[in-house]
């Protein structure tokens, strides 16, 4: 019989989240039914998303969220032979049986590309930048294109897809070796939010002909200010809004009316799951970019599953570079 391991939500957060909140399981899991694989996760995913959907979708007891990739241990389903291995969304789980609905078989994978991108680049964050930039901002070959925490998971997707598109692209980050890193890969133009002396003024030194796209997975503050920057036009794709997760008391104003309706401004909320009838056909292109060397990627490995709530904390804090996973 299998032992797993689960980490569950033992306590809803209040601000920032903390170690008591979380609480380690283990279950004996039952003998396969005719249908049923057996699973063992590989590496499994930590992301923002996790922080505000585990308030509106999660009970106090469940398994925290998430996704992984998994190997094929046992199985009494054709469909998934030993040794196969499927991004699975099952939550932060060592093992776990499923009846073979609802999993994503891995394609044909390259033997120099980690599986763990499947978490990442070509992946749920990956898939986000690509339609994000493509379906809502619409890019355009010669815009300008701001990215906010552009060295995450998605930002730094985004910046490499709006430069293979042609665009100028600028970035802004919370450390100096994470704006290096944006430089490293493409970027155009990279600042340290955290250190300059003005935002109003990064951004104008940075495009001061201002930004036709701005590809926001922040929100607060540093939003306000950009929407003031964007030119007649602009398109705006919302993200995320990582600045207010762990806030105990909403944000309020500058609101967007004025500069929306003056510049006469797109803006549009997206998930990603809105295109899962393009998915593969994305993932396709993903890959074989990555083949090329056309998308770098870069990843923060925690291993140990017993880290995973240090893990999800750390990218919360923003520690990770590139796209943060669990090795298991």
């Amino acid at each position: 019989m299998v032992r797993a391991k689960s980490w569950v939500l033992k306590k809803h957060f209040e601000g920032f989240p903390k170690d008591s909140d979380f609480e380690l399981k283990e279950v004996e899991l039952p003998k396969l039914k005719d249908g049923d694989v057996l699973f063992e996760s590989v590496f499994l995913s930590v992301d923002p998303y996790m922080r505000p959907y585990s308030t509106r979708s999660m009970k106090e007891g469940d398994t925290m969220m998430g996704t992984q990739v998994a190997r094929v241990v046992e199985s009494k389903n054709p469909t998934y032979p030993v040794g196969t291995y499927v991004v699975a969304n099952s939550g932060w789980r060592t093992h776990f049986i499923s009846d073979g609905k609802d999993l994503h078989l891995l394609p044909f994978w390259p033997e120099k590309i980690p599986r763990s991108l499947a978490l990442g680049t070509i992946g749920m964050p990956g898939l986000t930048a690509y339609f994000g930039l493509f379906e809502i901002c619409k890019i355009r070959a010669g815009d300008t294109v701001l990215v906010t925490a552009a060295a995450g998971a998605v930002g730094s997707v985004v910046g490499q897809l709006a430069k293979i598109g042609g665009c100028k692209v600028v970035g802004c980050a919370g450390s100096d070796k994470k704006v290096a890193y944006l430089k490293q890969i493409g970027f155009d133009e990279a600042f340290n939010y955290k250190t300059v002396g003005s935002l109003e003024e990064a951004l104008k030194k940075a495009s001061p002909d201002g930004y036709d796209c701005y590809f926001d997975n922040v929100g607060g503050e540093f939003s306000s200010i950009a929407l003031n920057q964007m030119k007649r036009f602009g398109r705006i794709a919302v993200c995320g809004a990582i600045s207010g997760y762990n806030d105990t008391v909403p944000q309020k104003g500058p609101y967007v009316q004025i500069p929306m309706l003056f510049n006469q401004l797109s803006m549009e909320g997206f998930i990603v799951s809105r295109w899962n009838d393009k998915r593969e056909e994305a993932l396709k292109r993903l890959l074989k970019w990555v083949v090329e060397g056309k998308i770098k990627c870069e990843e923060h490995v925690t291993e140990g599953f017993e880290k995973m709530p240090a893990a999800f904390m750390g990218m919360l804090k923003g520690e990770n570079l590139g796209k943060a996973v669990v090795k298991v």
